[in-house]
């Protein structure tokens, strides 16, 4: 069976092939045996890999009794879009699912991204893999993290809710881990961004690349990457410290992280119909494709000025259906204090950077 090991000289965590008894590093080049990686303690990292992605051990799914194989990664260019509405509950979206048509649209068509190398999870999608519950995302963010290599240009783009809940490690500054909402996640749980950090950031090799879109309610640190770009209304900007007091690193393999949130963790994210104007959408996604198709999508901060520009533009309230205040406060202790507050969306990276001369490229 494939499991995560860690490399002995560089502690760069690797996936090893069924039945290898060694790998080599990508990083440094150690060769690896399975039986020096046994001895050893086993990292944070390589435990939340094996622990997150089950289907590696040759677990069986409850309904199918079938062993779960994720499906077959394709090219070096590749993306997994979530668009969930939580259909029939008191916390329905409307513009999730069109959130993720879009994107795929953008990417395949003005990015050129395969067909065959995006996958989509929606509540629409007849494939029941293909539905995005707490398992299935998992599943999906394995397949797209699976063999990166230098030259790989991963996407990930969520849109759906998302929440905080307290945390006790000392890794998050304001005192909160910031949470995606799965289709299940009232019976299954959320998706904690150390999670998401585990499995999508700290495994990146050297010379690969994951852009994130994250349009959800307190996504400004989602990906828990260690800077964040604090931009005032005139377009200057600093670069925040957002590495853990603890030390905990929170940064690649040498490979590129960055992510485009939609607000920034203390704010809601809208899903509203004041921009399309003939369709729900998500603020954020919206504004990042628009920017793209005008042609403002030449550096990172030429982005980000665009869709905080176009959401600050928009009629006075943009009406959005947003987590109701009462499921904010069973999950934060903390009261709806600034429901109506503006979203600013935000940019995260695993490395400070120019955001005026750093070209976009997916």
């Amino acid at each position: 069976m494939m499991k995560f090991v860690d490399c002995t000289n560089c502690n760069t965590t690797l996936l090893l092939p069924n039945g290898a008894q060694s790998i080599r590093c990508a990083i440094c080049c150690a060769v690896v045996s399975a039986d020096t990686t046994e001895s050893r303690k086993t990292s944070r990292l390589t435990s939340y890999m094996n622990n997150y992605f089950p289907m590696l051990h040759g677990r069986t799914s409850p309904a199918a009794g079938q062993k779960i194989q994720p499906p077959p990664a394709f090219g070096r260019k590749r993306a997994l879009i979530i668009g969930i509405t939580y259909k029939n509950t008191k916390d329905e979206l409307q513009g999730c699912i069109n959130d993720a048509k879009c994107m795929k649209f953008l990417l395949v068509n003005r990015f050129k991204f395969p067909q065959e190398a995006v996958i989509m999870l929606t509540e629409e999608e007849r494939d029941p893999q293909r539905i995005p519950t707490l398992r299935n995302i998992r599943k999906a963010i394995y397949w797209l993290m699976q063999g990166v290599k230098a030259g790989d240009s991963l996407v990930f783009h969520f849109s759906g809710h998302g929440l905080q809940q307290r945390n006790y490690t000392l890794d998050e500054i304001d005192g909160y881990d910031e949470t995606l909402c799965p289709l299940d996640y009232a019976k299954k749980g959320m998706i904690v961004d150390d999670e998401l950090n585990a499995t999508l950031v700290r495994p990146l090799p050297r010379g690969a690349k994951l852009h994130a879109i994250i349009d959800a309610c307190h996504s400004g640190t989602m990906l828990d990457l260690p800077y964040l770009c604090r931009m005032d209304r005139t377009g200057r900007y600093v670069w925040e410290d957002h590495r853990p007091r603890s030390g905990t690193w929170k940064g690649t393999s040498g490979g590129e992280a960055i992510s485009f949130s939609g607000c920034d963790d203390h704010q809601k994210s809208a899903d509203t119909d004041s921009l399309a104007k003939v369709m729900s959408t998500g603020a954020m996604t919206f504004s990042f494709v628009q920017a793209i198709e005008r042609g403002q999508g030449t550096t990172y901060g030429s982005i980000l000025n665009a869709i905080r520009s176009s959401i600050r533009n928009t009629d006075s309230d943009l009406g959005g259906k947003i987590v109701s205040s009462l499921l904010t406060m069973l999950t934060t202790g903390r009261s709806n204090s600034g429901f109506g507050m503006r979203q600013e969306p935000q940019l995260t990276a695993n490395e400070t950077f120019d955001v005026y001369t750093k070209k976009f490229s997916l």
